[in-house]
């Protein structure tokens, strides 16, 4: 029997969740170090599976199938295609950077108090959530899958409500009311979410007689699984409803700002960079491997909502006087890319939506930690409040301005490939959509020039001043990330070699093939 790296891969942060909870309270530090130490650990894991996988093996590998519920068909299911292996690296690369980050954020609030807070809690909680995501990235039984996708609300409903943001412009009073609010928001909806899903998936077993999502897909393949146009559509919107929740696409999208501005900024960047890509993928994987003909049939609403998408968040994120308000709007504008790239049904798009979805998570992490670290220097999230950082902070001011450029996609940085790609694909088969979607980056442009002269430049404000610089640890977490957005932006052929293989697979499920130039080239 081979060594099941898969499943231990996703059991090792889950383990370690366990065992940071498990440290007795007095012992807070040991419980950061533990936590941190299996994040690196979970990191060389994902490693190994990056390096033993291979782009141009079967679709999918290092596959593990044991039964687990017999008399319903459910079985423990894996296996990684390039997709699923660039997001797992993903994920455990940003969670000890996370971690890092959130060093103090569950600290005792009186300096010195010996009074119990739950800074065990807080860390394991982040633990589960990437074991949750690691595991659904690796499922290929739609039961399990399901399970994980669900669960992961539970430790973020806690991380939300529990370990909110200290920098807040109203009293602690009014302040857990708007955590506790933005918690039970985020779970009402991605549980909505979810129990349509559930239906759908209950939907699929009694039409294929299974769970098993690389069974599934080769019997509607060779014909011998035939659904019936309306049964297929209906399936379809009921997985998609709860993906383009967690993604989040328009009108879904609510409950993103009000979680991320009341969140610590490594918990938003877990939201955002890390458990959002499970509803982006899962289009990706399942959607259109399950449901091909009911993605076409769906394709152009899809396509005109994540326009608006792009649109509609980035216009609220120029109106923003928060500062992480205004990051989770241009994430909602930045997923309306992605999805738009998933469903122009090209090889570029869908590519272009893969890497998106690895440099988002990256340039995200970088600008939301930085503006946490900023924050948390002034106690204020309004933008407002701040002015003339860079002459006090210069290093502070130069990464914030390089997480910002990267936000908007700046050639050299990592997003421009994949907003480049995704841009093509879709303007080669849907010209109108794609245009319209560049407005999308001239306002990036604006709402992130204007966040940075209007925190950053000008004046030196009286609050600023005596503004500490990027310390040791800080620049431990955002030096590596920004190293890898240069990187990836002058050289993404080492993410696109190991998708490119998925992509193309995927484009198969669905019968499509890339439009032909209608200018014939010169002879």
């Amino acid at each position: 029997m081979s060594f099941p790296l898969l499943t231990v891969t996703a059991a090792l942060p889950a383990v370690g969740a366990i065992a940071t909870a498990a440290v007795p309270a007095a012992r807070r530090t040991a419980a950061k170090w533990l936590a941190l130490l299996v994040s690196l650990a979970t990191l060389g894991l994902a490693i190994a599976v990056l390096v033993r996988f291979d782009p141009d093996g079967d679709r999918y590998q290092l596959t593990e199938s044991h039964s687990w519920i017999a008399d319903f068909g459910v079985r423990y299911e894996l296996g990684v295609d390039g997709i699923a292996v660039a997001l797992i690296a993903l994920t455990a690369l940003l969670i000890p950077f996370i971690i890092l980050a959130g060093w103090h954020d569950a600290d005792p609030l009186e300096t010195g108090s010996s009074r119990w807070r739950p800074t065990q809690g807080f860390f394991a909680l982040i633990l589960a959530v990437e074991a949750m995501v690691i595991i659904s990235f690796e499922a290929t039984d739609v039961f399990l899958f399901y399970i994980f996708f669900e669960a992961m609300l539970i430790p973020l409903y806690f991380l939300i409500g529990g370990f909110g943001d200290r920098a807040h412009e109203h009293g602690e009073k009014t302040a857990a009311t708007q955590r506790s609010y933005a918690a039970v928001k985020f779970l009402l909806y991605n549980l909505a979410g979810g129990l349509i899903m559930l239906a759908a998936v209950i939907g699929l077993y009694v039409v294929a007689g299974n769970f098993s999502l690389t069974e599934i897909a080769e019997a509607r393949a060779n014909g011998s699984l035939d659904m019936a146009t309306s049964t297929e559509r209906w399936l379809f919107l009921g997985f998609f409803f709860a993906f383009a929740v967690k993604a989040p696409l328009f009108p879904l999208h609510t409950w993103l700002p009000n979680a991320m501005g009341e969140s610590t900024a490594p918990v938003a960047v877990l939201i955002t960079a890390v458990v959002d890509k499970v509803g982006t993928f899962a289009m990706l994987r399942f959607c259109l491997q399950l449901f091909p003909e009911a993605s076409k049939w769906a394709t152009p609403v899809i396509l005109v909502l994540a326009v608006i998408s792009i649109i509609y968040g980035a216009l609220l994120a120029v109106g923003q006087r928060d500062i992480k308000r205004l990051i989770a709007y241009a994430s909602i504008s930045h997923f309306g890319f992605i999805i738009m790239g998933i469903f122009a049904m090209t090889s570029q798009g869908q590519s272009g939506a893969t890497l998106y979805m690895v440099n988002h998570g990256i340039s995200t992490a970088v600008l939301m930690l930085i503006a946490g670290f900023l924050i948390s220097r002034r106690g204020s999230r309004l933008i407002a409040d701040f002015g003339g950082v860079q002459k006090v902070a210069p290093i502070l001011a130069g990464t914030f301005l390089i997480g910002g450029l990267a936000t908007l996609s700046l050639p050299g940085l990592a997003p421009f490939v994949s907003e480049f790609l995704v841009l093509v694909g879709t303007f080669t088969r849907y010209p109108v959509i794609g245009i319209v979607a560049t407005l999308g980056i001239v306002l990036a442009a604006l709402y992130t020039l204007v966040l940075y002269q209007r925190t950053m430049t000008g004046p030196v404000k009286a609050e600023v001043t005596g503004m500490p610089d990027l310390r040791v640890r800080e620049l431990v977490v955002v030096a590596p990330l920004v190293a890898l957005l240069i990187f990836l932006g002058v050289f993404p052929k080492p993410v696109t070699d190991i998708v490119n293989p998925a992509v193309e697979q995927t484009m198969s499920d669905v019968h499509k093939t890339d439009p032909q130039p209608e200018v014939e080239a010169a002879k």
